[in-house]
């Protein structure tokens, strides 16, 4: 079983020519609205991955859609609150290229009490994950009291702060950064790569792929090559389908490539949440375009 204390955001997407310059107004050439945010792509990932997943979160009186959506991709909801605060929202410019550019607004997800999620944690047991990012509050809380119950944490370390990846390292077994944040990390404790205090450690290299350390063993995973139409929620999918498969009882090799497989399908595709791809299609998917791996 995997708890997921995360984010639920309403996304706003912009498809744009290119990312308005400072001072420059833009028309849009498209917009949609729909279910967003890192904890609830991941949730929906998870699900999709055929993982179980409890989704700790909280949103407002604003977004009681987002339940339904939460719930009809399998998730458990029953750990998300109603607040009376606005819902968490994101406004999302897409490029013709897919690349996104992104502006968040925290909302109800930095509301969360200490309460709720020990309410929400007191079903879990031993061996299960409990898996954490940046776009809520009481993180540490959560991990501290995760590891107490015997539970393994894994830490999404975005969106990117120093500080706050430093403060969760000693609850952390799994950290997940992208490249650029590993240098942080490397620069801020002044270790390398390797020394980076957790047994378990994924790094997104971009086009060149991923690396996975566990222990001592080490594991590569090679990008799929696929036409890109929106990267958004990429990393979400790629961290849901990997942490569902190690959860199931899958080699990490076996995770990291399910995990690619799934992000460059979602990337295939427009929108977010709902863009995420199930897993029937991915293992399709793999097997018609097998990457290289080792």
């Amino acid at each position: 079983m995997i708890f997921n204390l995360g984010s639920i955001n309403i996304d706003h997407i912009y498809r744009v020519p290119h990312f308005p310059a400072p001072g420059e107004t833009l028309l849009s050439d498209s917009y949609a609205k729909g279910l967003g945010g890192k904890g609830a792509n991941q949730s929906i990932a998870i699900a999709r991955a055929d993982g179980q997943v409890v989704h700790i979160g909280a949103i407002g009186e604003d977004a009681l859609w987002t339940l339904d959506l939460l719930a009809k991709a399998g998730v458990d909801v029953s750990g998300i609150a109603v607040l009376e605060s606005p819902t968490g929202h994101a406004i999302i410019n897409v490029d013709t290229s897919g690349e996104n550019c992104i502006v968040l607004v925290e909302g109800a997800n930095i509301l969360l009490s200490e309460g709720q999620i020990s309410a929400a944690l007191a079903q879990a047991k031993s061996g299960d994950w409990l898996l954490l990012q940046n776009e809520v509050n009481n993180g540490p809380f959560a991990a501290k009291l995760a590891r107490a119950k015997g539970l393994k944490v894994a830490y999404v370390a975005a969106p990117f702060e120093a500080a706050k990846v430093q403060e969760m390292l000693p609850f952390t077994d799994l950290l997940s950064v992208n490249e650029g944040e590993a240098a942080s990390v490397c620069a801020a404790l002044g270790v390398s790569e390797d020394e980076i205090p957790v047994e378990k450690l994924l790094i997104t290299r971009g086009r060149a792929g991923v690396s996975y350390r566990d222990g001592a063993s080490r594991f590569t995973q090679a990008a799929f090559t696929v036409d890109a139409v929106d990267t958004t929620g990429a990393g979400d999918t790629f961290m849901g389908f990997f942490l569902a498969q190690l959860d199931g009882g899958k080699s990490p090799q076996e995770a990291l490539r399910m995990a690619a497989a799934a992000a460059a399908l979602k990337v295939t595709k427009k929108g977010t949440a709902e863009a995420i791809p199930l897993m029937e299609d991915v293992a399709r998917f793999i097997r018609s375009s097998p990457p290289k791996s080792s």
